[in-house]
């Protein structure tokens, strides 16, 4: 699995994420926009190396040349968490000038699992339209969007309750709390 960090603000979502695939056994792929690298020391305790170490194999985001630019290299789903709404602009038009943006075009046109965790808000007509011509497309537009029925105690718990829905979207199982639990 392919994870994208942008600098859109989030990143704990990315870190949690990163986490919960780790647990589970599941390989990743990691790639940091250089915004990003700057929110990380703004919004976390983390250092990068610390969150590049989450992953199996890590990206510089101007290599055009790593696997993720080729259609031939096989990723089943890739998760850009967060992202911003540059990078949604640069994907719904087919700019593709760093390796998320092309890996996400390739993941398009193979026709794989894309999910998009935008951060902004409130949404304009250009980004609702955006996310409405991805979404067209299959591209799974995921905001991180609080479920209050589970009565959060603290940011992680909302944290984790969201990780979890896009593990659901991608088919791996998690533990959450559903609607109707007890």
């Amino acid at each position: 699995m392919l994870i994208a960090i942008t600098g859109a603000s989030g990143i704990s979502l990315a870190v949690k994420l990163l986490e919960t695939l780790n647990l589970k056994g599941i390989k990743t792929e990691l790639i940091i926009s250089k915004i990003a690298k700057k929110l990380i020391t703004i919004e976390t305790d983390y250092k990068q190396i610390d969150i590049q170490k989450l992953a199996n194999k890590t990206y510089d985001v101007d290599d055009l040349t790593a696997g993720p630019a080729s259609g031939s290299y096989l990723i089943d789903a890739m998760v850009i968490i967060p992202c911003t709404m540059k990078t949604l602009a640069a994907i719904a038009n087919g700019y593709a000038d760093n390796l998320i943006t092309r890996a996400a075009d390739v993941m398009i046109k193979e026709k794989r699992k894309l999910i998009l965790v935008v951060r902004e808000s409130p949404f304009s007509a250009i980004h609702l339209e955006n996310m409405l011509k991805l979404a067209r497309l299959g591209v799974i537009i995921a905001p991180p969007i609080p479920s209050y029925y589970i009565k959060p105690k603290s940011v992680n718990e909302l944290n984790e309750y969201f990780v979890g829905r896009i593990l659901d979207h991608i088919g791996i199982k998690s533990d959450i709390k559903r609607w109707g639990d007890e």
